[in-house]
C-alpha cells in the first residue's frame, strides 16, 4: 500500500514539473513598450520577470534564446545601448522586462543618473515584479555593481536569480569552481540562486525556463 502511495506522489510530482516547464510559451513573447521612468511602465498588475546586469553581460541573448526569437531583445555590439525599460508580453498577465545595463565607463554621466533613478524606482515600487535575473560574466563576477544589486534585492526582499553567463568560455570544472566559490559568498542570503549559463551554447536554458515559469506562474 504504501509503495502505491509513493508511486502516484511520484507521478504527480513528475507530471507537475513538466506541466510547470510547458505552461508557458516564450515563443509567442512579444514586445509591449518602453518606458523611461516608472510612470510610463504599463499597468502595474499580473506579474513580471526583469533582467538586469553589467552592459556586456549578455542580457539581449539571454532574453533572446529563452524566447527563442533572434531579435527580439537587440543584441548590440556597443555596450550601453538599453536605455529604456523595455516590456514584453509573454501571455496577458505575465510580461518579461530588460532592464538598463550598467557600469558601462563610457556612457555620460547624466545618461547614468537617469538609468539610476529609473531602476531604482522600478525595483522599489514595482508591485509586479516577481523576481529578478542577474547575469554576471562568468569571469568577471560579483563587481562592485553586481554586490550592490544582490545588496538592493535583500533588502527589498527580492526573489534574485544570478546568470553566471558565457560560462563556454570556461572548462565545466571551472565553470563548477566558480559556481562553489560564489555560492559559498552568498550563502548567507536569502532567496538567491544561482547557475551556468550561455546563451551561444545554450548551456543552463531549461534550467532559466524553469525558474522563470515558476516566478510567473506562483500566484
Amino acid at each position: 500500500m504504501q509503495s502505491q502511495i509513493y508511486v502516484k506522489i511520484t507521478v504527480i510530482v513528475i507530471f507537475i514539473k513538466a506541466y510547470m516547464s510547458q505552461a508557458l510559451n516564450f515563443q509567442i513573447t512579444s514586445f509591449l513598450t518602453s518606458a523611461a521612468k516608472l510612470s510610463q511602465c504599463p499597468e502595474d498588475n499580473g506579474r513580471e520577470v526583469a533582467f538586469i546586469g553589467r552592459s556586456n553581460a549578455g542580457k539581449s541573448s539571454a532574453l533572446n534564446l529563452l524566447t527563442q526569437q533572434k531579435n527580439l531583445a537587440r543584441v548590440s555590439k556597443t555596450p550601453g545601448r538599453t536605455q529604456l525599460l523595455n516590456f514584453f508580453t509573454v501571455t496577458e498577465n505575465c510580461r518579461l522586462v530588460d532592464l538598463p545595463g550598467y557600469g558601462y565607463a563610457k556612457v555620460p554621466q547624466a545618461i547614468k543618473e537617469n538609468w539610476r533613478a529609473s531602476m531604482t524606482n522600478y525595483l522599489e515600487k514595482r508591485q509586479s515584479l516577481a523576481g529578478l535575473i542577474l547575469l554576471m560574466d562568468i569571469r568577471h563576477p560579483l563587481t562592485p555593481y553586481d554586490e550592490q544589486m544582490v545588496n538592493f534585492t535583500q533588502f527589498y526582499k527580492i526573489p534574485l536569480h544570478i546568470l553566471l553567463t558565457k560560462s563556454d568560455k570556461l572548462s565545466r570544472s571551472q565553470g563548477l569552481n566558480t559556481l562553489k566559490q560564489i555560492q559559498n559568498k552568498l550563502q548567507q542570503q536569502q532567496k538567491i540562486t544561482l547557475q551556468l549559463f550561455s546563451a551561444t551554447k545554450r548551456i543552463g536554458l531549461e534550467e532559466l525556463k524553469q525558474v522563470v515559469t515558476q516566478w510567473l506562474l506562483d500566484s
